[in-house]
């Protein structure tokens, strides 16, 4: 039996006892319940880099004013579904302040997370247009959205963006739009999983593209501001958050409160929409909605038929942190820059024990050091390379189930990980590259 710095009897007998066939495959919540009855087991505690979990309290503010709500009564009454009106009317605020784009707060929806506003928009974008039912995503990208597209019954179709950056963007993306059958496509900026940000120039290419074949972008800024190589943190000044919704009105923006503000247990996002595509008609959408204007069939049809609201505090408690971050009373970027220096130090232990970083440029420019980043080790598979990796209490999820072409690399999350074991990570990965020298 092999000497690991977890026991690997352990770990080999509750990898059988569970129903993953190879952890290289495994979902990101299967992996997370999977370490968590190792370390059950054995005592001893993993480098949990699978989930993307906040590793920071909550905000504060945001807590305080659901409180005062909860004082009020608010939870016997039931949320409007459009959204409770401080909250619609701060979203249009950090819009217009932190990406410079101007929207109505009509067009402003709290969602049961961006989970939720995702699942929606996908229902409804792809029954808009009956010769437009298929979902375009520019991968690497969170695996659940597929998922949801699976059981939607939606077709999808995906390239991975490492190797068509800049110019080469351009050719790619127009050679799935030019068939006519895509009704929308998605990205996060920065990209979980590989932190890439998309540049001003591939934002204007992606814009035009959309304007050509009429197709919506949906931007995913679960990690708004958070490419600590621009301070993006002062309300009102540039420079701004990078978005698409500056070169088109063909856009719906997905903003999570989860990682920005370390408010993930409320399950509480944003879904913006153009002012113009919410007000605009299209007939087929009757063949499922009471509605063809987009706005009202997405909120009164899709969301309705999801949840009857919000929930109703937790809106009153984003409303708080919105106003404060909006007044430039609660700066959330400086916050959240312990993600960026902790991937620094981590990054760093990695490379000097024969890791490379598969992710690592955009265009020209080194990557930023953030939530995420990617690894790999010369001669293992992304899925070998989790295989193993779990004997030396290092737990993280592989590219190959983002729909990344880069099979060798995996997914670390920094979030989780305490800088008081950042001891242990060295001592591990030291023992990995003895264990595996590399040829």
């Amino acid at each position: 039996m092999k000497d690991t710095p977890i026991n690997h009897k352990i770990v080999t007998q509750k990898i059988k006892e569970s129903p993953i066939q190879n952890v290289g495959k495994a979902s990101i919540r299967d992996i997370k319940k999977l370490i968590d009855q190792i370390e059950a087991a054995t005592g001893e505690k993993y480098i949990r880099m699978e989930m993307g979990i906040p590793g920071l309290p909550p905000t504060q503010i945001g807590i305080e004013a659901e409180i005062k709500a909860l004082r009020k009564g608010i939870p016997a009454i039931y949320p409007d579904i459009f959204g409770i009106a401080p909250l619609k009317k701060e979203i249009s605020r950090f819009v217009k302040l932190f990406l410079n784009v101007d929207v109505s707060e009509e067009c402003c929806v709290p969602t049961v997370g961006s989970m939720q506003g995702g699942f929606a928009a996908f229902m409804t974008l792809n029954r808009m247009r009956k010769e437009k039912n298929t979902t375009l995503f520019l991968d690497p990208g969170f695996p659940v959205h597929k998922q949801q597209h699976k059981v939607l019954g939606i077709d999808f179709e995906s390239f991975d963006v490492y190797n068509y950056r800049g110019d080469k963007l351009r050719e790619k993306l127009e050679s799935f739009l030019l068939k006519g059958h895509i009704s929308c496509l998605l990205y996060s900026n920065p990209n979980n999983p590989s932190w890439i940000c998309f540049t001003e120039k591939e934002l204007k290419i992606i814009a035009e593209l959309a304007d050509k074949y009429d197709v919506i972008v949906l931007e995913d800024l679960a990690y708004i501001g958070m490419d600590f190589r621009q301070d993006f943190s002062k309300p009102g000044e540039p420079p701004y958050q990078p978005t698409v919704a500056r070169y088109t009105d063909n856009w719906m923006l997905l903003i999570s409160s989860s990682k920005a503000f370390s408010y993930a247990g409320q399950r509480i996002g944003m879904m913006v929409i153009s002012d113009k595509l919410f007000n605009s008609h299209f007939p087929d959408l009757k063949r499922y909605y009471v509605y063809d204007q987009f706005g009202y069939a997405m909120i009164f049809g899709s969301m309705y038929a999801l949840s009857s609201g919000t929930a109703h505090t937790p809106q009153y408690g984003l409303a708080a942190i919105l106003k404060a971050v909006n007044n430039g009373e609660f700066n959330f970027v400086e916050v959240v820059k312990e993600y960026g220096e902790k991937a620094v130090i981590m990054k760093k232990m990695f490379l000097d024990n024969g890791f490379t970083i598969v992710y690592d440029k955009d265009e020209d420019k080194p990557i930023a050091d953030g939530f995420y980043f990617t690894i790999a080790y010369p001669g293992f598979t992304g899925e070998d390379l989790l295989n193993e990796l779990v004997y030396y209490g290092i737990s993280a999820i592989s590219l190959a189930i983002t729909g990344s072409e880069r099979l060798e690399g995996i997914r670390a999350c920094v979030s989780l990980v305490r800088r008081e074991q950042f001891p242990d990570l060295k001592k591990r990965l030291e023992q990995f590259k003895n264990d595996h020298p590399i040829t």
